[in-house]
């Protein structure tokens, strides 16, 4: 495993105490897994009650509501995280807001290298400590501004990388959107946990009424699935709502095959940006496609001229994308 050095310094009493001194089996009883066996004990002090309210009284910060601030205090969580992660150490790890570092201490134990991008300065001080391992690197940063076609090799080199975090909620979609139109071939696996019913709308199967614009842009370019729930009670605070750890394994080539992505992903953001309206009304009224066009589309497509973005498929919206270039463009440029 990769090397640490000793888990706080010496002069750091409280803390010290509480992350080397405890007995392990005292740190987590939960059991991991049912069955005949023992039950498994899992040890993340950074998933303590008392670890944490340490950290606050020590380095006087207090949770930020306005970026999404809600610590993990089950340590059960972490470790099968990482587990549905399917993560060595031959790989990187790219870690979202990692807090007081609750998950990076797993990952740490099991990738060949992670970077923990946070953008809160209060807690830079708080993760210098308590992240003492040779192969974490914290960068201050807002994720939403990195390159990450260059930003990956200059952290990870040549790896494999998945994305394993706890996603702030209030930006969840914005950062899932930027991993999955940048995307590098390296960038490999997102696991990530989010609002219960953001992972059902990222999973749901295109045409079904739970779908939206992010659940075609997840299908277009991984192989999406729920891994479990995650109650409110395992977070300090707890927050309203209930939680979901995703797993996305991204694809080595799209899910169907368009002339022009681009144009294509314009269109659904269109229809489900209106998605009360019937397609021919919502494209009509925001694109330059005229809804007589639209209509013959869907005719030739043999789909109804009332039906909504909901009810599309990706396949579909692919198949109308590239009718509606060849029609109104017949050169194949794009109009949108």
């Amino acid at each position: 495993s990769p090397a640490r050095a000793a888990p706080f310094r010496e002069t750091q009493r409280p803390l010290s105490y509480l992350l080397t001194e405890r007995s392990p089996l005292s740190v987590a009883d939960r059991p991991i897994s049912g069955g005949d066996t023992p039950a498994q004990r899992i040890v993340n002090p950074l998933c303590e009650r008392e670890t944490i309210n340490a950290l606050r009284k020590q380095f006087g910060f207090a949770f930020n509501k306005g970026l999404g601030q809600n610590f993990l205090v089950n340590p059960r969580i972490p470790w099968q995280i990482v587990q549905e992660a399917d993560i060595d150490a031959s790989w990187g790890v790219l870690e979202i807001g990692p807090g007081i570092g609750c998950l990076t201490y797993e990952l740490a134990q099991h990738a060949g290298r992670v970077a923990a991008v946070e953008i809160d300065a209060a807690l830079l001080p708080v993760l210098e400590q308590t992240l003492p391992f040779d192969n974490v690197h914290v960068v201050h940063a807002d994720f939403m501004d990195l390159n990450l076609a260059d930003w990956l090799p200059s952290q990870f080199g040549d790896r494999p990388v998945a994305v394993v975090a706890n996603l702030p909620y209030y930006i969840t979609t914005p950062i899932l959107m930027r991993l999955l139109e940048q995307a590098p071939p390296q960038l490999r696996r997102i696991v990530v946990m989010v609002q219960r019913e953001v992972a059902v709308r990222l999973c749901a199967p295109s045409g079904s009424p739970e779908g939206g614009a992010i659940s075609l842009a997840v299908e277009y370019r991984s192989l999406p699935r729920i891994l479990f729930r995650v109650p409110p009670g395992c977070f300090m605070p707890a927050p309203k709502v209930e939680s979901a750890v995703v797993r996305m394994d991204l694809r080595d080539s799209p899910a169907v095959s368009c002339s022009n992505p681009d144009a294509m992903f314009r269109l659904i953001r269109q229809g489900f940006g209106q998605r009360r309206k019937t397609l021919v009304n919502a494209l009509g009224n925001q694109g330059p496609f005229p809804k007589a066009l639209l209509g013959d589309a869907l005719d030739a497509l043999h789909l109804a001229r009332d039906i909504r973005a909901e009810r599309m498929t990706l396949a579909q919206f692919a198949a109308l994308t590239d009718f509606l270039l060849n029609h109104a463009c017949p050169d194949g440029g794009a109009v949108l």
